[in-house]
């Protein structure tokens, strides 16, 4: 049995399935979960690749410590989306925290990957720092008074259709500033490099960004599952991942106590924001 990731209308993975561990539709999206030969158990919502076993820390790893080390004591995280609850995991490793949100409109999903995902959450879940909160972010982010140190973005991409349509717009970006506290800082994943929708890919939602944070930083890795370069932004009114330095990155993880990570460090956080030529000349001149 084999699962075809159609990264484009040409572009086609080919990923042999060992098992099919699960396959169910609920309210908002249709979800697979997968044991692959090549990648392990592998997370796969309206035929796209969420994660895998094998890379997922490289993912994670990415979109969450390069924020929550620029800030020098994160207290309060908002975490949207993030259902599989690794996101989360990499946030709890910060002995700063006191308090985490995370929003997600599918309490299904975030069910099946409490059961099926014991390797992705490592009972995150259940921390007494964890509040859980199944509605939609851009509700949330209406509705809420409260103000965030990090506020993490792990949504799925950007569809013209269903609940991510809201998601990478102005307005979302507008309602996430006014939730961040002063010295605060927002990081979300921007699709792919190659295969984004122009108006949502990297430029795009930086562009956005951009002009509400003096601070916006892109970066990016290939993660194999993925089979492309992924991207990430941040945004911030007082903070910039790309201007700290190894010393200090390798400082605050000492005294954070961040220990078990498989890709982050200060060697990889200077790495993944030098960013290739290529990527400067497809992203930057339309910024």
């Amino acid at each position: 049995m084999w699962f075809i990731d159609k990264n484009s209308p040409n572009h086609w993975i080919y990923h042999r399935v060992g098992k099919r561990v699960l396959s169910t539709k609920t309210r908002y999206q249709k979800v697979d979960i997968f044991d692959t030969p090549e990648f392990g158990r592998m997370v796969v919502l309206d035929g796209l690749i969420q994660s895998a076993q094998s890379d997922e820390f490289i993912y994670h790893e990415i979109l969450v410590h390069p924020a929550m080390i620029t800030h020098p004591k994160p207290k309060h995280v908002l975490v949207l989306g993030a259902g599989e609850g690794a996101t989360l995991r990499e946030v709890l490793r910060h002995s700063t925290v006191r308090h985490v949100v995370m929003v997600d409109i599918d309490r299904e999903f975030v069910e099946l990957c409490k059961r099926y995902l014991p390797a992705w959450h490592r009972g995150s879940f259940e921390s007494e720092k964890v509040e859980v909160v199944f509605e939609d972010a851009f509700r949330y982010l209406q509705g809420t008074d409260r103000t965030f140190d990090v506020i993490i973005a792990d949504i799925s991409d950007p569809s013209e259709i269903g609940p991510a349509r809201s998601i990478y717009t102005a307005r979302f970006y507008a309602l996430v500033r006014k939730a961040l506290r002063a010295d605060g800082i927002f990081v979300t994943h921007a699709t792919a490099v190659h295969y984004a929708p122009h108006k949502n890919d990297a430029a795009g939602i930086a562009r956005k960004l951009s002009r509400l944070f003096p601070h916006v930083d892109l970066f990016y890795e290939y993660v194999p599952s993925f089979g492309s370069l992924w991207s990430f932004a941040a945004g911030s009114a007082a903070l910039s991942p790309k201007a700290m330095s190894p010393r200090r990155i390798e400082e605050r993880l000492r005294r954070r106590g961040v220990e078990g990570l498989s890709f982050y460090g200060p060697a990889s956080h200077g790495r993944i924001f030098a960013l290739p030529l290529c990527v400067q000349q497809q992203v930057l001149p339309r910024l």
